[in-house]
């Protein structure tokens, strides 16, 4: 992967390196719900979850047990504190609180999320408890070149542990590999005695389970596990729902699809933990016709549930990590998996329907994950493709000036569009410098999308009545 796609993470990944942490003015990754199931009407009627009741995995190496429920740290709650947003550390202390209270007790972090702040406030609130009563995973995110450095990656590892309070971590990922290909394999873990340097620590005893999240090159899943033998991988972790299990390809070319991901963890006995299981909340924020066919099947459960107990259902899964920015979401999650009811084989076949009614809608893959930012030019990737999609969803895109609509509708795409993402973070100031595109997980090609986006939105301001077919 060529450096110069990817200095824009220099300085913030150096400071994580350097056991400090800068304040920033906007927390990416944190209060945007993402994996929250954001269909509000679910929640109107929401019930207590049962304590006592979560659904447990054994890992087979320890025969400890892991809750079904795991806690992505990634979007955290945030608060107003004079012009900046930090994390709301008092919700996530409640957040956290209640999670274990009712069986949650895998909590999923990285030195990259929140901007660097999650690890610490993680920490802050797993501390308050015994520590026999969580797993604590964290990830080696050396995304930047100045971190491929021996020592600097260790001292990553360290001020994990610092920030954690902890003196072991019992789940270590690799973090993101496939980005970049096997070049980037090399730089980051293999060359640099890295992944060695891992092993040594897992027999040790300070690493408990080691493993690695995958996004991107097969070639680079495939070589790992063809190389367990080695590395005895302890658990991987994968992007899983139930519109990935087939049809990850068909939504973008360079993905692989899950079936072919989970076989391959099913032949060697790895456990997976499942990540993305809504696809950054796409499978809970469905169009309405989508809705109405899952509520009428079960219409005291929210959409985001099915993604959940599909995600849930099959053998090997060690636990599903889900981004829980508010209460409710929590609840919902653990209305879900206190206890599973798995997915039976008539109502696996139903969501393969839905799935091939989202292929069909041609929206963006964005997962509103962030791993695109910050921008160095300041455009809200994210935020732009998750106005389109929420459009393009909800039928409301301007697509066509012979419709009756079109007129009202562009004006409510534009005005949404100033709403959500101010003019000076739109697609237009975007140079196509490719720094983004190395770090989708999604493989989406940011810079071409983004252009598309810009002359879509410059045909509606200039000329409403003189729209293409297409955007």
């Amino acid at each position: 992967m060529a450096t110069k796609k990817q200095f824009s993470r220099r300085q913030f990944l150096k400071v994580i390196g350097g056991g400090t942490v800068a304040a920033t003015a906007a927390l990416a990754g944190c209060k945007k719900g993402g994996e929250g199931n954001s269909a509000h009407d679910d929640y109107k009627r929401q019930v207590e979850p049962p304590v006592g009741k979560m659904t447990f995995r054994e890992n087979p190496k320890d025969k400890q047990k892991v809750s079904l429920l795991g806690y992505g740290m990634m979007r955290l709650p945030t608060e107003k504190k004079g012009e900046k947003e930090e994390i709301d550390q008092e919700m996530v202390n409640k957040l956290v609180d209640y999670a274990i209270e009712h069986g949650v007790n895998y909590f999923d972090t990285s030195p990259a999320y929140c901007m660097g702040f999650s690890e610490s406030s993680t920490g802050i609130a797993l501390h308050r408890h015994p520590r026999e009563k969580y797993f604590v995973a964290t990830k080696l995110s050396n995304f930047d070149p100045s971190t491929w450095r021996r020592e600097e990656a260790i001292k990553m590892y360290h001020n994990s542990m610092k920030y954690l309070q902890v003196d072991y971590i019992d789940y270590y990922l690799l973090h993101a590999i496939g980005g970049g290909g096997m070049e980037n394999l090399h730089q980051r873990y293999l060359d640099n005695g890295m992944l060695d340097f891992l092993i040594k620590e897992r027999e040790a005893g300070r690493i408990r389970n080691l493993g690695f999240s995958y996004h991107g090159d097969i070639e680079v899943f495939d070589y790992l596990l063809s190389e367990h033998e080695k590395y005895k991988w302890d658990f991987v972790q994968i992007e899983l729902n139930y519109l990935d299990w087939d049809f990850a390809n068909e939504i973008n070319s360079d993905n692989t699809d899950a079936r072919y991901l989970y076989d391959e963890l099913r032949k060697r006995d790895i456990p997976a933990v499942i990540m993305e299981p809504l696809l950054g909340g796409r499978l809970a924020n469905l169009p309405q016709f989508l809705v109405t066919r899952l509520k009428k099947r079960d219409p005291e459960k929210s959409v985001a549930s099915w993604a959940f107990r599909y995600a849930g259902t099959p053998d090997g899964v060690l636990t599903v990590l889900s981004g829980m920015t508010y209460m409710e979401h929590l609840k919902d999650n653990l209305l879900t998996y206190s206890p599973l009811r798995p997915v039976s084989k008539e109502e696996e076949e139903f969501l393969y329907e839905i799935a091939k009614e989202i292929v069909g809608m041609e929206t963006i893959p964005c997962n509103d994950c962030k791993y695109c930012m910050p921008c160095p030019y300041g455009i809200d990737i994210p935020g732009l493709f998750v106005h389109y999609n929420k459009c393009k969803n909800e039928g409301r895109l301007p697509v066509e000036n012979m419709d009756e609509e079109y007129r009202k509708r562009r004006r409510e795409y534009l005005i949404g569009l100033d709403r959500a993402v101010p003019k000076l973070r739109q697609a237009d100031h975007c140079i196509g410098c490719g720094q983004c595109e190395p770090h989708c997980p999604q493989n989406i090609r940011i810079p071409r999308e983004l252009h598309k986006l810009a002359e879509f939105v410059e045909t509606l301001r200039r000329n409403p009545d003189n729209f293409p077919d297409e955007a």
